[in-house]
């Protein structure tokens, strides 16, 4: 196949309501179209399907690396998913049953010949904090539970713990609780909905003041440098939404160690792009959906993330 003729199909949010100098998906959008390839964009509730076929509508888009005016439409675009050769699904969490049922649309365009990154089936199994347990040997200490006892057992061993909901991003309702937190009874009731819905407790890692560390892999290897989102003043998060501040870092030995860990197993899972958050020595998170952090690191280091990752989606494709 000639990689100049690709048509890729972008699902995303909405693009006029993004933040462009930290886009990930846009750098993607950005590499593809210099590439000469087309870029089609797509909205979640764009897709459907008849028959078992699925179909998608959007606009062909032209992009522009200018914070203020950053893309055109151009011609709509409606047919069959498979009509396009790549499609990026780059949905933002929360990942819910709509999410769910998008993946199953894209799976009949998969299995129509179109390549899916990630792939649905792996966007349905990876949960991003579920994952972690496939990789105890670089995790914390962890509990997945809903029950109220064990966490308070988990508390008490470790006397500081991280609290967080399975289905979230952007460090929204992560709380950290000590033994004596008085709130520690109605944190644990409005994460599990009173035992009626699971949520996982780490144990504290104070290396979180030094930054959560964002390692991304393309094709299971580790991108050189690292994002660490430092938590900003009076917050534990190490989150970008949450007033976290970015600094870009080489990869550290430990680094490689988790990435070699955790890279060839996602991949075998048809999983082309991650996010790996490690905070200290430990693996917390797998991110498969949108994983971020491009934008800032090319900046930084004079890198063209998206652009590699481009380059092996063609070699994927190519192989197809």
């Amino acid at each position: 196949m000639d990689k100049r003729s690709l048509r890729v199909g972008v699902v995303m949010d909405r693009l006029d309501e993004i933040k462009p100098s930290k886009d990930s998906t846009l750098a993607m959008m950005l590499a593809a179209q210099a590439r000469g390839w087309q870029v089609i964009y797509l909205q979640q509730g764009d897709l459907w399907m008849r028959d078992g076929v699925a179909y998608g509508r959007g606009h062909e888009v032209e992009l522009r690396d200018d914070m203020k005016d950053w893309f055109s439409l151009l011609s709509p675009w409606q047919g069959e998913l498979s009509g396009l050769d790549v499609l990026l699904m780059r949905k933002d969490p929360p990942f819910d049953m709509e999410y769910v049922h998008a993946t199953y649309i894209l799976q009949r365009a998969e299995i129509a010949g179109s390549l899916v990154v990630n792939t649905p089936t792996a966007l349905r199994d990876i949960n991003e904090k579920v994952a972690t347990a496939w990789f105890p040997q670089c995790t914390p200490a962890t509990l997945i539970s809903r029950r109220h006892a064990e966490i308070r057992a988990f508390l008490a061993e470790h006397g500081r713990i991280v609290l967080k909901p399975l289905d979230g991003m952007g460090g929204r309702s992560v709380f950290v609780v000590d033994s004596g937190d008085a709130n520690r009874n109605v944190i644990m009731e409005t994460l599990t909905d009173n035992e009626r819905r699971y949520a996982m407790a780490q144990r504290y890692l104070p290396e979180i003041v030094d930054g959560d560390k964002r390692v991304l892999l393309i094709n299971g290897q580790p991108v050189d440098y690292m994002l660490a989102r430092v938590p900003g003043g009076g917050d534990h998060r190490g989150n970008l939404v949450a007033g976290a501040t970015a600094q870009g870092r080489p990869l550290g030995e430990r680094e490689r160690w988790i990435a070699a860990e955790v890279g060839p197993t996602l991949l075998r899972k048809g999983v082309i792009f991650a996010g790996l958050d490690v905070i200290g020595d430990y693996l917390t998170e797998i991110n498969v959906t949108s994983p971020t952090g491009i934008r800032e690191l090319d900046r930084e280091f004079g890198l063209d993330i998206a652009g590699a990752l481009m380059d092996t989606i063609a070699k994927h494709r190519e192989a197809r």
